[in-house]
């Protein structure tokens, strides 16, 4: 019982159609019967993994997080906090679980498992938002806010449809957001981008909000930069159907869409422009300073 590895499991109960805690006594079975001490600590409200991963991440061997990627969020937030580094392992229980599906991970639980058993723990770059942590997106404009405005009981019953409806819906709301974006500012790299958007991300990811699909832009997690991707305001149909093909196609060759990478970003715009970050809500600012923390965390995957 001494030699047995301390496994700290925290989940959210709430988390997308909420299979996780049914399956809880065969999870906590499985980790045991491979020699885990299991601890197993449930979310109650928001900023609970947070403070979880913060007080315990230190005496544990490994932290598993079971929900979405607002509770991973979370969990990284706290380890960080602290300045642990403890591995990570994640069983995905959300709608959507972008960053799940681009680490590739296993979209049954039982796999998730025994991933998490059998696999190694390998580094991720996190980003720093004004200070605060986000492990796959940061994002302001247009279908950003979809992740907390629909509400989490249409989440459970329609998963990833819920989303696209939700998008669908902001269409109607398009409105540009004049924005002035630094790459690598106060260096020789640097570079300023300035114009009018509906959209603005920046993303250690290969989907954002299940909707936009990375994959064409190479995107590697561990690389040291962010994707930076800016949508232009449309000035007529024929361009948002361009932006639409494009976007929803992957390809990301249209005119009205800029790329880039960058390991520091510095973003100017209107104050109360406000963020998702990990598709939950963030204050806006007017100066937001975006930061790539290279191999910040230790994932099992």
């Amino acid at each position: 019982m001494h030699n047995r590895k301390k496994l700290l499991f925290i989940m959210n109960p709430k988390a997308g159609v909420m299979l996780a805690p049914k399956n809880l006594a065969s999870i906590v079975e499985r980790f045991s019967g491979s020699g885990f001490l299991t601890q197993v600590l449930m979310t109650t409200g928001r900023g609970d993994a947070r403070d979880f991963a913060a007080e315990y991440g230190g005496e544990s061997d490994i932290v598993v997080v079971s929900g979405g990627d607002g509770t991973l969020n979370e969990v990284i937030d706290g380890l960080l906090s602290e300045g642990l580094k403890t591995p990570i392992g994640y069983i995905p229980a959300g709608s959507t679980n972008d960053f799940a599906n681009s680490i590739g991970l296993p979209r049954s639980i039982a796999d998730c498992v025994e991933r998490i058993i059998s696999g190694t723990p390998k580094p991720v770059d996190i980003g720093s938002f004004n200070g605060r942590y986000f492990s796959y997106v940061a994002s302001f404009g247009a279908f950003t806010s979809v992740t907390y405005t629909v509400p989490q009981n249409l989440k459970n019953i329609f998963g990833h449809t819920a989303y696209v409806m939700g998008g669908i819906n902001e269409l109607a709301k398009l409105k540009s957001i004049h924005t002035r974006i630094t790459l690598e500012p106060g260096t020789p790299e640097e570079q300023v981008h300035e114009g009018d958007y509906v959209l603005g991300a920046i993303s250690n990811s290969r989907s954002i909000g299940g909707i936009l699909n990375l994959d064409k832009l190479d995107v590697d997690m561990n690389d040291g930069v962010m994707e930076v991707m800016m949508i232009k305001m449309p000035k007529d149909l024929i361009e948002l159907s361009d932006i639409a093909a494009s976007t929803l196609g992957g390809t990301f060759k249209s005119h009205q869409i800029e790329t880039y990478s960058a390991k520091n970003i510095m973003v100017e715009l209107d104050e109360n422009t406000h963020w998702t970050l990990d598709g939950e809500y963030e204050k806006g600012s007017g100066v937001c300073e975006i930061k790539t923390l290279e191999s910040a965390i230790s994932l099992i995957r």
